[in-house]
């Protein structure tokens, strides 16, 4: 029996050696070298660096530069002189290219520092853990931070070369101001791009990221030429300058020229920011807060915006509404749009306006009055019933289920043609003119214009004279008349041209949609109306002697709304006063400020 129970748990025995064998090698099999865990926890992807963002102009001239947190123009490492990265590696890491993240040396010795005094007072940083410091972690002076600080730049070290972690690092540090990397910091404190410096400014510079707080040239200017003669004393006994060249470096004369980043034309700019998100949303389509996230992406990444801005047009649309609009809380926006490209080339977003204050151009919704009955009731209506200018229309009083429009001053003209309509603007004809197309039928053709603030309350008669909801907006406006220089077809105008990345690789383009709103042949007759209110009508004071010149004027209930869309062969240009809050503006109505600042803007561009 004992020999039964013997054999039984010798088997017993073997059977669980043999499993605890099995385990033992899956688990051997599972076990991962050190740099495989380290690769896995720590992930070293592609590395980028916040960079400045461009806008140009249609001539491709610098107007305005995006900053982001961190103020960067980032350079290559064969862009970056030699002696400045003799500067960094004498004075931050003089084994840069013979350790592998950190230096052993280093670190001991900082340990013994910091042990004496119970605290990290050293850091015994190498650059590479300086690099992984900025782009990975914080500043914090905890030994958490310095573990994890050593593992980033063991992984730097395994993904990239020396040449490459130098580079990132010179355009990564920070010296003070806001400003990230050493081409930065020249043009920052120089006004000169980096080469241009002398070795005398070249150390002054250099000798910031040390200690970014206490050597400010701004506020510690001595301390900070205190450590430039440091750092050219030890390239002097290190052989790299010569006794002539220290002593001319030390005693040179260092003149702080602070340069403030470009930014032009605030009201073009703040309306090629809202574009860039339309256009992101647009080519990826994103909304929200991903489309918020996306745009800061974009930006922080560092692209060239190309854009249609003339800035002759742009000064002269600014100036014509400072000249024209000289009355207090009246304020006013112009649009102007070469139909010929389909290009948005100057807006004007208020009196004296301020980057990124509310837009007049494109965010004020407005009544628009009489300007509507071209693209809403005589084209529709021309299409429909193949009307031409001499065609009758009743100008009598008009009413139907309880409305009852009026012409200006009450009066009635009886049959009158189309043309006599238009010109004086009579609003019982482009009542009637809606209520024959009927409504739905008439908005079918609004609709083509991509009208933003368009809603089914806006499907009444009183539509037909500009009683809308919420209305539209001048830019709206304008580029809806350009569908009269087009025969007829509609297509939005745009500010961007193209965005690309720093190298010049296209990333975005704008998207080009047309619409066929009506036949030429309507369109044909509509230039004739339209050219036939500014020659005799309401829009007169807008004439000058050109080629083509048409457009309507618009004036909405108590004088709130001033309007005038006109175009000519080459553009199409709309001019919008009023007050923020609207309220009456018939005392200068008579001074017909919207046509001066139109005809000048125009006139300009004969």
């Amino acid at each position: 029996m004992r020999a039964i129970i013997g054999y039984l748990l010798t088997l017993f025995t073997l059977s669980c050696f043999y499993i605890l064998i099995l385990k033992v090698g899956e688990e051997w099999n599972n076990v991962k070298p050190v740099s495989a865990v380290i690769e896995e926890k720590i992930q070293i992807n592609d590395i980028h660096l916040q960079q400045n963002s461009y806008i140009y102009d249609r001539n491709n001239k610098l107007i305005s530069e995006h900053v982001n947190e961190q103020k960067r123009k980032y350079i290559s490492l064969k862009e970056i002189p030699d002696i400045v990265k003799q500067i960094f590696i004498l004075t931050e890491d003089s084994r840069f290219y013979e350790h592998s993240g950190f230096d052993i040396a280093g670190v001991t010795r900082a340990a013994i520092v910091n042990a004496k005094s119970g605290s990290l007072e050293q850091g015994g940083s190498t650059i590479t853990q300086q690099l992984a410091r900025n782009l990975f972690l914080n500043h914090e002076k905890t030994w958490n931070r310095k573990f994890r600080e050593l593992l980033y730049s063991y992984q730097l070290e395994e993904n990239i070369d020396k040449d490459r972690i130098l580079e990132l690092y010179l355009n990564a540090i920070y010296f003070q101001n806001g400003v990230y990397g050493i081409e930065t910091a020249a043009q920052y404190y120089f006004s000169r791009p980096l080469e241009q410096l002398s070795i005398g400014e070249l150390a002054f510079i250099c000798a910031i990221p040390n200690n970014p707080s206490l050597y400010d040239p701004l506020t510690h200017f001595k301390e900070t030429k205190k450590r430039q003669e440091h750092i050219l004393q030890i390239l002097f006994n290190k052989g790299i300058i010569n006794k002539e060249t220290f002593d001319t470096a030390r005693s040179e004369q260092i003149s702080l020229r602070l340069q403030k980043p470009l930014d032009l034309f605030p009201d073009y700019v703040t309306y090629v920011y809202h574009e860039l998100k339309q256009l992101l949303a647009f080519s990826e389509g994103i909304s929200g807060e991903q489309l918020d996230k996306r745009v800061s992406e974009v930006l922080q990444s560092g692209v060239r915006i190309y854009t249609s801005l003339d800035p002759g047009m742009q000064q002269t649309a600014i100036k014509a509404v400072q000249t024209y609009l000289p009355y207090k809380n009246v304020q006013g926006a112009v649009v102007v749009i070469d139909h010929t490209s389909n290009e948005i080339i100057a807006l004007t977003g208020g009196k004296h306006y301020k980057k990124f204050d509310f837009h007049r151009a494109f965010q004020a919704y407005r009544q628009p009055g009489s300007v509507i009955k071209p693209l809403l009731v005589y084209g529709p209506y021309i299409d429909l019933f193949g009307a031409t200018p001499y065609s009758l229309i009743n100008a009598d009083s008009f009413c139907k289920h309880g409305y009852c429009p009026k012409n200006y001053s009450n009066r009635t003209y009886g049959m009158i043609t189309l043309e006599t309509a238009l010109q004086y603007s009579y609003n019982t004809p482009a009542v009637r003119m809606l209520d024959k197309i009927g409504i739905e039928q008439a908005f079918s053709y609004l609709q083509k214009f991509a009208f933003s603030g368009l809603t089914k309350e806006d499907y009444v008669l009183p539509a037909a004279v500009g009683g809308f909801t919420k209305g539209m907006t001048p830019l709206e406006l304008t580029n809806a008349y350009t569908t009269f220089a087009h025969d007829g077809i509609f297509q939005k105008a745009y500010a961007i041209r193209k965005v690309t990345d720093l190298q010049g690789n296209v990333l975005y383009e704008r998207p080009q949609h047309a619409k066929k709103v009506w036949s030429k042949k309507t369109n044909d007759i509509m230039r004739e109306l339209l050219a036939k209110v500014v020659k005799e009508g309401t829009a007169k004071k807008a004439y000058f002697t050109n080629s083509y010149i048409g457009g309507k004027t618009g004036t909405t209930n108590d004088y709130k709304d001033l309007w005038f869309i006109g175009l000519t062969n080459h553009y199409t240009a709309g001019v919008w006063i009023g007050q923020d809050k609207p309220a009456s503006i018939e005392a200068i109505s008579k001074q017909t400020p919207h046509l001066h600042i139109w005809k000048t803007i125009m006139q300009a561009k004969k």
